[in-house]
């Protein structure tokens, strides 16, 4: 792995471009190119001037100025792109102070590494989100004063089973079929193929692809574990390589949590653990499901907190389209060992220590994977340090409950302004050693209030036409 500006400079012989990239306050990569007789040594040290008052959720424009400076450690050699080009993961500071500008989402994420060492509960975390995406062949889209529709196609959907084509080799995929079937009816092996080659190309070692659940293009691929800003920086490049690939084989990807009716929507389940050394603080042998006492505090504090949580892990209107209650959405607030509905799941395939982890399964990849895991890191700790009890686990099928059991047990709430208000209300656990910040928490919920709910509450529904058009 590339450590060095000398070993990044010794890199770009090999290229004619270098891109600089960062990621705005939603979460979605940003960037700017420049020949590679640009980048020096100078440019480590002096960064790279940019508007970030163009920038979602940044700067205003009178406090435009902001600094790019590039990390030597993220570089590599992009593999989509036809021109030779070095890429380059980029921190914000801001120009006048040099400090680290508090709303680069990558600072916080830092931040929660520094403050996890410093807390003295652990040394490191390590974090295996299972980022869920869609293809499709088609993709079409828009609205007005007196419009709205969407139309989304895939060869494999269960709908081109009737449809005239020619010819037409059926195999498409019954709704909730797509679970691991082989070609031809997962038509799509080969393409995950080769993103998953192109992505251990760019150093993302990866474990396994499949097809998932849904009839149509939904797909599965799972990245190694690695640590906290590292494991968020994989997911950036992860989203940039599936859409790429997906692209040049006449695909689009997308992350979308749900983007049709009646099939299973995309989550980002997100495997965590807490380590001394080269011990995992969550494994006990005599423990439930050899979970330690700290992985139980940690559990509490994920359940305590998880309303607000969702306001950066499931960050969209979409997000509660598949968030819910009475199907197989993780929306119930309760942990097991077995049951895939609990928000908190303990994974069972291996008795090893090095294996216990913690699966916390609401979150979906529409979120800011730093601003995501940072949050629930955070949220951990305070279980920890607060010794909160997440009371005893449900090992039952929480479908079949009788009704005096099934109301004592707390779900997710219901939509993006939902959480955003509970995220308003519970952030303190998000401000210690200074990991977030009250300025990053009021421009993010400002900006998701502004830009996205009221946008999609105030627009008619196309389905109200079918209810209440003849009212």
């Amino acid at each position: 792995m590339t450590k060095t500006v000398a070993d990044v400079l010794k890199l770009a012989k090999e290229v004619q471009m270098v891109d600089f990239r960062f990621t705005d306050l939603p979460g979605t990569w940003q960037h700017f190119s420049s020949p590679i007789r640009e980048l020096t040594e100078e440019t480590f040290e002096e960064g790279l001037g940019f508007d970030g008052s163009s920038i979602r959720g940044f700067q205003e424009i009178h406090e435009s100025d902001m600094l790019l400076m590039p990390d030597p450690t993220t570089a590599f050699i992009d593999q989509v792109l036809e021109v030779p080009t070095l890429a380059i993961l980029c921190d914000i500071y801001d120009p006048t102070t040099r400090q680290p500008y508090s709303r680069d989402t990558r600072y916080v994420a830092r931040k929660a590494e520094a403050y996890l060492e410093q807390s003295g509960i652990a040394d490191s975390s390590f974090w295996g989100p299972e980022a869920e995406f869609f293809l499709f062949n088609d993709v079409r889209y828009g609205g007005g004063t007196n419009s709205s529709f969407y139309y989304v196609d895939s060869q494999e959907g269960w709908w081109k089973s009737g449809e005239d084509l020619k010819p037409n080799l059926g195999g498409q995929i019954p709704p909730k079929r797509g679970y691991f079937p082989v070609p031809p009816t997962d038509t799509l092996q080969d393409v995950r193929s080769r993103i998953v080659l192109t992505l251990e190309e760019v150093g993302i070692p990866i474990e396994v692809h499949h097809h998932e659940v849904a009839t149509a293009g939904q797909t599965e691929i799972d990245m190694r574990y690695g640590p906290l800003v590292r494991m968020a920086d994989s997911v950036q490049l992860y989203k940039y390589i599936v859409k790429n690939v997906a692209r040049m084989n006449g695909l689009t990807a997308t992350f979308m949590p749900k983007p049709l009716f009646g099939d299973n929507g995309s989550g980002m389940h997100v495997h965590q653990s807490l380590w001394k050394g080269n011990t995992n603080v969550f494994y006990d042998e005599g423990g439930y499901s050899q979970l330690s006492e700290s992985a139980i505090y940690y559990i509490g504090g994920l359940l305590k907190h998880a309303p607000a949580l969702l306001a950066l892990a499931a960050p969209t209107t979409n997000s509660y389209r598949r968030l819910v209650p009475g199907f197989e959405a993780p929306v119930n607030l309760a942990y097991s060992q077995r049951n895939r509905s609990a928000v908190c799941r303990i994974p069972t395939y291996s008795k090893s220590p090095k294996a216990k982890r913690i699966e916390f399964r609401a979150p979906d990849p529409s979120c800011n994977a730093y601003l995501c895991f940072a949050a629930l890191l955070m949220a951990g700790l305070d279980g920890i340090q607060n010794r909160i009890d997440p009371g005893e686990p449900v090992d039952k099928d929480l479908y079949g409950l009788p009704p005096e059991e099934a109301k004592l047990i707390k779900q997710v709430p219901g939509s993006l302004g939902a959480v955003l208000d509970a995220l308003e209300s519970d952030y303190e656990f998000l401000l210690k050693g200074d990991v977030f910040t009250e300025d990053l928490l009021e421009a993010y919920i400002a900006y998701k209030r502004q830009v996205e709910v009221d946008p999609v509450r105030m627009r008619p529904h196309p389905y109200e036409f079918t209810l209440y058009y003849d009212a």
